[in-house]
C-alpha cells in the first residue's frame, strides 16, 4: 500500500448499511464504527468483523498500529440492548448470552493486543462501549467526550443533557477489571450509581490516556498516519504533542474523592448508603443527595452483584473477570433469580414508564447466598463456561491489581 489512504468497507446484513468502515493507511489501520443513528451500538456483524479485522491486522507485520472510532455524535453506545431484550424477551436468553460471549471474546483480544491500540473517543460513550476502548493503549477523550457509566446491568437512570434527553438501560459487560484499577474507590461509586463524566473527568481519573480538542483530532491522525513502529512511547510522544489537561468543572465528582473513597470503600451497599446519609446531615450538598437517589432508585440485586464483582476484580486478571462477568450475566439474562433486566427493559422499551419495579425490591430481602449465585455456572446442558482463546500477550496493565 503506498502512504494515501484507501477506503475499504465492508458490509453486512441490515439493509446494506456499511457498519464497519476501513481504512488502510501504509502502517495502520483505522476501523471505523458506523451506526450513527443507533450512536454506533455493537451488532452481532460489528463484532464478528472487529474480531476479524484486528486477528488479520495482528498477523499482518506491515501494520504497526490500530485506531478505532465513531462516525457521527457517538464514539459507540456499547452492545445493542434493543436486540438483548427482545431476545430475552421471546424466551430466547441464550441467543443473547451468544453475543456477550463474542464480545467479551473482543475484549480480551483488545486486552491482549501485540500492537498499539488508538481509540478516539469523541462523543457518546455509553456502558459497553467504555468496555470496547478501555482495553486499549491509548484512549483519547475530546471536550465532546460524555460517558454514561451505565454498568449497573439491571438498573435504569435518566440521561439529561443530551442534544435529545433520554433514558437508559446498561449492562455490565468488563467492568470489574478496569473499575477496581480507578484511583481509590471510584470504580464503585461510578459503577454503583451509573455516573456521568465528561472526557476531563475521564482524563483525571485514568478512564483516558490523553486529551486533545476536537479540532485537533484531524491533525493528530495526519502525524499518526506516518508511524512505521509499535513502540508504545514513540506513539504516545505524538498523540501528547496534541494533548492539554482540561479544567475539571466545579461540580465534578473527581472533586469529591475524599468522600467517595470514605463512603465507597465500605463494606456492604448497606453500609455504603448509610455512610453518605450520615455525610448528608453534615454536609448539604446536592451531589451527596443526587448519589444517594441514583443508589435507592437501583435494582437492589444488581449493587449487590456489582459491589462484590468489583471487590473480586481487585484481585484478578482481565480474563478471569471476563469470566467470571460472563456467568453473571447469563444469570442476569435468563432470569432464573430475579426478573430486574426483563422489568427494566419494559419500563424503558416497552412501556417507558420509567418506574420499573424491582424484585426483590428491598437490599434486606437479599442474602448472601442469592448473591453467590451469579457467581456460579448455569446449570443447563447446553450452556458453556466462556473459553477465551489463547493470547501470548498480557501486559502489565491486564494482570491482577493487587
Amino acid at each position: 500500500l503506498n502512504q494515501r489512504s484507501t477506503m475499504t468497507q465492508t458490509s453486512s446484513n441490515n439493509g446494506g448499511i456499511d457498519e464497519i468502515l476501513v481504512e488502510e493507511g501504509a502502517n495502520i489501520r483505522t476501523f471505523i464504527l458506523n451506526r450513527p443513528k443507533q450512536l454506533n451500538a455493537l451488532t452481532f456483524q460489528m463484532i464478528y468483523r472487529l474480531l476479524e479485522l484486528f486477528h488479520v491486522s495482528e498477523g499482518n507485520s506491515k501494520v504497526k498500529m490500530i485506531i478505532l472510532k465513531g462516525n457521527g455524535r457517538a464514539f459507540c453506545a456499547g452492545g445493542d440492548v434493543t436486540f438483548l431484550a427482545h431476545k430475552v424477551h421471546q424466551g430466547n436468553w441464550k441467543l443473547s448470552a451468544d453475543f456477550i460471549r463474542e464480545l467479551f471474546t473482543l475484549n480480551y483480544m483488545m486486552a491482549t493486543y501485540s500492537k498499539p491500540q488508538v481509540f478516539i473517543l469523541n462523543g457518546i460513550v455509553m456502558g459497553g462501549g467504555l468496555v470496547v476502548s478501555v482495553h486499549g493503549r491509548f484512549r483519547v477523550a475530546t471536550e465532546k467526550t460524555v460517558l454514561h457509566l451505565l454498568e449497573n446491568f439491571m438498573s435504569i437512570y435518566s440521561s439529561v443533557g443530551l442534544a435529545m434527553p433520554e433514558t437508559a438501560l446498561g449492562i455490565v459487560p468488563g467492568a470489574s477489571h478496569f473499575y477496581s484499577r480507578l484511583p481509590g474507590f471510584f470504580g464503585e461509586y461510578a459503577g454503583l450509581t451509573g455516573a456521568r463524566l465528561d472526557g476531563a473527568e475521564m482524563l483525571n481519573v485514568g478512564l483516558a490516556t490523553h486529551f486533545v480538542p476536537s479540532e485537533k483530532l484531524p491533525f493528530l491522525k495526519q502525524e499518526l498516519a506516518k508511524v512505521n513502529t509499535s513502540d508504545a512511547n514513540i506513539i504516545s510522544v505524538i498523540i501528547s504533542r496534541f494533548s492539554t489537561i482540561p479544567n475539571l468543572k466545579a461540580e465534578s465528582p473527581c472533586h469529591k474523592m475524599k468522600i467517595i473513597d470514605q463512603c465507597f470503600s465500605q463494606r456492604t451497599i448497606e453500609e455504603i448508603i448509610s455512610s453518605l446519609e450520615n455525610e448528608a446531615l453534615n454536609n448539604k450538598d446536592d451531589w451527596i443527595s443526587s448519589t444517594i437517589q441514583s443508589l435507592k432508585k437501583a435494582s437492589p440485586i444488581s449493587l449487590k452483584v456489582y459491589l462484590r464483582s468489583i471487590r473480586e476484580g481487585r484481585l484478578q486478571d482481565v480474563g478471569s473477570c471476563l469470566i467470571r462477568e460472563y456467568r453473571m450475566l447469563c444469570h442476569v439474562l435468563k432470569g432464573d433469580f430475579s426478573k430486574d433486566f426483563v422489568e427494566g427493559c419494559r419500563a424503558i422499551l416497552i412501556d417507558k414508564d420509567r418506574n420499573p419495579k424491582w424484585e426483590p425490591s428491598r437490599l434486606e430481602l437479599i442474602r448472601d447466598d442469592d448473591v453467590d449465585r451469579y457467581f456460579s455456572k448455569i446449570d443447563d446442558e447446553d450452556w458453556e463456561d466462556l473459553k477465551l482463546p489463547p493470547r501470548s500477550n498480557l501486559p502489565p496493565y491486564a494482570i491482577a491489581k493487587l
